[in-house]
């Protein structure tokens, strides 16, 4: 069995506007330690992130701690929502998850996110077969994921973890890499 530790990054700065280098807010730099906390119970092999500054940051101190390195994973970046900035981000959300493949001008549908992540992380998977692996993520990506093994995730469960930050989600893979188990963690 593989087990990955999905973890959805803390709480990011929302002052800044820069996906790729939102960093952490003073939150979101004390509640990391209730992740290092909780993986610090299992046993980790490796620990993989978007590239994205906020994901990176929230698995760095885990990984810090108990002398692993992170290593970025650029598809598992979270999605490219628009070229500015979304105002109404609630009825972009709904559009998209009731049409995968609804996208503004240079932005990604869920159905690409989906398909980038799900790719990379059949690759990781595969390098990493009978491992314990965390993987530093993000909200939508995570849930496009979710969604991919079981089909039923849909609009109101991301509406439902939208602000539940960090979040980790386990899931459990056979030798054929089939996800058998799903666990939710929402409450460090």
């Amino acid at each position: 069995m593989t087990t990955i530790f999905f973890v959805r990054h803390a709480e990011p700065n929302y002052d800044s506007r820069d996906d790729r280098l939102r960093e952490l807010s003073p939150k979101g730099l004390e509640d990391r330690k209730r992740v290092t906390a909780f993986l610090a119970r299992r046993q980790i092999d490796a620990v993989l992130s978007s590239p994205y500054k906020r994901a990176v940051d929230t698995v760095r101190d885990f990984a810090d701690r108990y002398g692993l390195s992170v290593r970025t994973v650029e598809d598992f970046r979270e999605r490219k929502v628009d070229q500015g900035w979304i105002k109404d981000f609630t009825a972009f959300s709904q559009k998209q998850w009731a049409d995968f493949s609804y996208k503004r001008p240079g932005g990604e549908c869920l159905q690409e996110v989906q398909d980038r992540n799900i790719a990379a992380l059949k690759t990781v998977l595969e390098q990493y077969r009978g491992k314990n692996i965390v993987i530093g993520t993000h909200g939508t990506a995570l849930c496009t994921i979710l969604h991919y093994y079981r089909p039923g995730f849909g609009y109101d469960d991301f509406v439902r973890i939208k602000d539940v930050m960090p979040w980790i989600v386990e899931c459990t893979f056979d030798e054929n890499q089939n996800c058998v188990q799903i666990r939710s963690y929402e409450q460090l």
